[in-house]
C-alpha cells in the first residue's frame, strides 16, 4: 500500500503526485522545508516548525499557498491516513512552475508557490542504537553559502558532508568556519565541559533548530548550565560530552571526533539525562 502524500490541495496516492519539469525548486532549488516529528501519533513541537516556515519564506519574499492553521490539519490528516506512529512530517514549499526556465522571480500572482508534504514512517525512532551508542563524526570545511539560518533546499553541500563521513568509517561531519565549529550536516553541535553546556551562538551561520531551542530551554529549567559561544574542533575533542540535536535524531551522543574519543568513550550523563528529558516533554505537548 503507498502513501497519501499532499500536492497543492489535493491528497493523492503518491505514485500519483507530480510536479513540473519547470519548478524553481527543482531548477533552482529556490525552495524551502520543514520535518516535524511524530511520536506516539502527535505531532511534536509543530508550533516552532511553522514559525520558522513562515520566517524562512519572508525572508525569500516567498509566498505561502496555505495559512499555518490548515497546514496544522494537513499534518495531522496525513499522520492518520498513512496511520504513522513514530516517524515525521516533511514539507516543502518552492517558488512554483513558471512557463519556462528563467533567474528571475515569476509574479506570485501568476505563479503560485508548489507544497508537497508526505509522511515518513520509522518505527521505534525513540530508542535508536544510535542514541544507545552514541555516534562518530569527522571535521569538514563548511562552504554552504552564508544565509544558513534560512531552511533552503539546497542541500547538496550537507549531503556530500555525510557521505565524506560515511566514507571515513563515521555516521556523520561538523562543518568548521574560520577555525570554529559551525553545525553538523542537520543538525546542531554541543560539547560539555565541566557540566557547562557549550553551543555556537545564533546568527545568519548557523540554522536556528526548533529542537535546540527546546533542549536549551529544558537545559536550564533543570539547572543546567549553558553558555553560547564558539567553539574548535579540538576544544570538543578534549570535552568531558559532545552531543548533537535535530528534529529526527532529537539529542543524540557524540562519542568520536576525527578518531579522538570523546571522555570515556559512551554516551555522557548530560546528553543522556537531555534525551530523556526532551522525549518525555515533547510527548507530553505533542499535538
Amino acid at each position: 500500500m503507498s502513501r497519501t502524500v499532499y500536492l497543492n490541495g489535493d491528497y493523492l496516492p503518491e505514485e500519483e503526485a507530480k510536479v513540473s519539469v519547470f519548478d524553481r525548486g527543482f531548477l533552482m532549488a529556490d525552495g524551502v522545508y520543514e520535518v516535524t516529528s511524530v511520536l506516539d501519533g502527535k505531532l511534536i513541537d509543530f508550533d516552532g516548525h511553522a514559525k520558522r516556515l513562515q520566517r524562512s519564506l519572508d525572508e525569500l519574499d516567498m509566498a505561502s499557498p496555505i495559512t499555518m492553521e490548515d497546514l496544522l490539519e494537513v499534518h495531522r490528516e496525513l499522520v492518520r491516513v498513512n496511520e504513522v506512529v513514530d516517524g515525521g512530517v516533511y514539507l516543502q514549499i518552492t517558488r512554483g512552475a513558471p512557463a519556462d526556465r528563467d533567474f528571475a522571480f515569476p509574479d506570485p500572482a501568476e505563479t503560485p508557490s508548489t507544497i508537497v508534504l508526505f509522511t515518513q514512517s520509522k518505527p521505534g525512532v525513540a530508542d535508536s542504537p544510535a542514541s544507545r551508542n552514541g555516534i562518530k563524526v569527522i571535521s569538514i570545511e563548511d562552504q554552504r553559502w552564508g544565509r544558513r539560518d534560512i531552511k533552503t533546499v539546497q542541500l547538496l553541500y550537507p549531503s556530500m558532508g555525510k557521505m565524506m563521513a560515511k566514507k571515513a568509517g563515521c555516521d556523520d561531519a561538523w562543518m568548521v568556519e574560520d577555525g570554529h565549529v559551525t553545525e553538523g550536516t542537520s543538525n546542531n553541535a554541543y560539547i560539555v565541559k565541566g557540566n557547562k553546556i557549550i553551543t555556537r551562538q545564533l546568527s545568519n551561520d548557523i540554522l536556528h533548530g526548533i529542537t535546540r531551542a527546546a533542549v536549551l530551554r529544558m537545559a536550564k529549567e533543570a539547572q543546567m548550565q549553558v553558555e553560547e559561544r564558539l567553539f574548535t574542533i579540538e576544544e570538543a575533542q578534549d570535552a568531558d560530552e559532545a552531543f548533537i540535536t535535530s528534529a529526527t535524531t532529537f539529542v543524540q551522543p557524540v562519542v568520536e571526533i576525527d578518531g579522538a574519543q570523546i571522555g570515556d568513550g559512551t554516551p555522557g550523563m548530560i546528553a543522556k539525562r537531555l534525551r530523556e528529558i526532551y522525549l518525555d516533554e515533547s510527548r507530553k505537548a505533542g499535538i
